[in-house]
């Protein structure tokens, strides 16, 4: 048993001390990916009280209860602004589960083991772009696991959404109008696909003459039949200063068109409140985006465990709250011991209706685990917060080669202003598609303009 001698004042002023300080890798006690490094955990990086939500609330929160309008004031601190008022006001409610402590569980074991074989080897060139010490693309893991900036926390989900080489996400959407009735249902395949920074698939780390493209990724529409066929391809070049490329496919054009991919800001669907600037928390290039800054660090309560709803033979999981009571999903949160919170700045998009994005990242991954976006006002605009797990479950398990799957589970996009509300779900499967890791064989299939004619016709 360890000795506690550590309380909530002493994480609070070693938080600030170590910010003011610059220093911004994870761990209080110890660094982090130093522990890992050593067995793969980090308890004994942080004090008893960061590790627990019973310690963090002295008893008044444990495993297996439910924050609910009734006691979310006692951890208004751990939650963003949107989260609370959606708890507070509209009946959302958060199951709790004990916080993780093995980092196996957190990413791709494929992903933490690059992270520890490159880990130092990164830095920026000339132009701003991730490159080795070599100064060639990245080559795969997180870049910057002891960030010195905001900039160096977002770049490594920039690099990689999913943290998976190549991803296929069968996903329900629900949009939710702000009576809380359904306006729009609609099914799509996601894929993400990774020519560089390659840490599962050959060839590593790059994929021969496409190492000046950073990603691949597509999403069809299958449902309803009117928007069955629609299909978008964005072709991410490696130099962060460019804009993707958007090609689309329209069934009543019959079609393959270019679109402006600058125009980042727009629903790609009817009733949807989610754009592409959205996607991870990071959709767009992050040199176009800029006056990165670090505003918070601190414990948070996010969902990282316990949200693959196996029971479900789809993994869709239930709802709750609202006034039809159909407007958030089912989740679980944990106690993060330590986010970074990172604010930015569209400098590249003069026309955004958004005047900057504030994202919590879990310092001991980088993983974003929630976003609140501002109008030019300033004024909150929209939320968007999604859950994470490791795909185990006994004989219901998903196998990521020789390990289990990890991925996102549900997320939802709620625009704050009008009250809409856009709920995704990754199932199993849709109208024959079954979700799959780390094919190569998907690149043809999915993720080129002639793809996107096939699977339009």
């Amino acid at each position: 048993m360890r000795i506690r001698k550590y309380d909530r004042d002493y994480s609070r002023r070693r938080f600030l001390e170590l910010t003011s300080k610059g220093m911004l890798g994870a761990g209080l006690l110890a660094p982090v990916w130093d522990a890992v490094a050593g067995n793969g955990g980090f308890e004994a990086s942080y004090p008893d009280e960061l590790m627990s939500i019973e310690e963090y609330t002295k008893g008044g929160l444990k495993p297996g209860d439910i924050i609910d309008a009734d006691n979310v004031d006692a951890v208004q601190d751990l939650l963003d602004p949107i989260r609370f008022t959606q708890i507070k006001q509209m009946g959302r409610k958060l199951g709790v589960v004990a916080s993780t402590s093995d980092m196996t569980r957190l990413s791709p074991v494929d992903y933490i083991e690059a992270t520890l074989r490159n880990r130092g080897r990164a830095t920026f060139d000339a132009d701003g772009n991730v490159v080795t010490d070599e100064g060639r693309p990245w080559i795969g893991g997180l870049p910057f696991v002891e960030p010195k900036n905001g900039l160096e926390v977002f770049v490594g989900v920039t690099l990689s959404w999913g943290r998976h080489d190549v991803s296929f996400y069968p996903i329900k959407d629900f949009e939710i109008n702000p009576d809380g009735t359904q306006g729009y249902y609609y099914e799509i395949i996601w894929v993400e696909y990774q020519p560089v920074a390659r840490v599962t698939i050959d060839p590593k780390p790059y994929l021969p003459g496409h190492e000046h493209m950073l990603r691949y990724q597509s999403v069809l529409f299958t449902y309803p039949n009117d928007a069955k066929g629609t299909s978008f391809l964005s072709s991410w070049y490696y130099d962060q200063r460019k804009f993707p490329e958007l090609h689309g496919y329209l069934p009543q054009f019959k079609r393959v068109r270019k679109f402006p991919s600058s125009q980042r800001f727009e629903p790609l669907i009817a009733g949807s409140t989610l754009y592409l600037s959205d996607a991870w928390a990071a959709g767009d290039p992050y040199l176009t985006w800029g006056n990165y800054k670090i505003i918070g660090r601190g414990p948070f309560l996010a969902g990282l465990s316990g949200n693959w709803h196996s029971e479900d033979d789809n993994w869709q999981g239930g709802v709750h709250g609202g006034p039809q009571g159909i407007t958030f999903w089912d989740t679980n949160v944990e106690l993060i011991p330590e986010v970074i919170v990172v604010e930015a700045e569209p400098t590249a998009y003069p026309r955004a209706p958004i005047s900057k994005k504030r994202v919590w990242f879990d310092a001991r991954t980088l993983l974003p685990v929630n976003m609140v976006s501002y109008d030019r006002r300033g004024e909150p605009f929209k939320s968007f917060d999604g859950t994470y797990s490791l795909y185990e479950n006994g004989s219901q398990s998903v196998a990521d080669g020789a390990n289990f799957y990890w991925s996102w589970c549900n997320v939802h996009a709620h625009n704050v202003q009008s009250n809409r509300m856009t709920r995704l779900v990754q199932v199993k499967s849709l109208h024959g598609y079954k979700m799959v890791v780390n094919d190569p064989s998907l690149y043809d299939k999915f993720l080129t303009v002639q793809a996107l004619r096939r699977l339009g016709t």
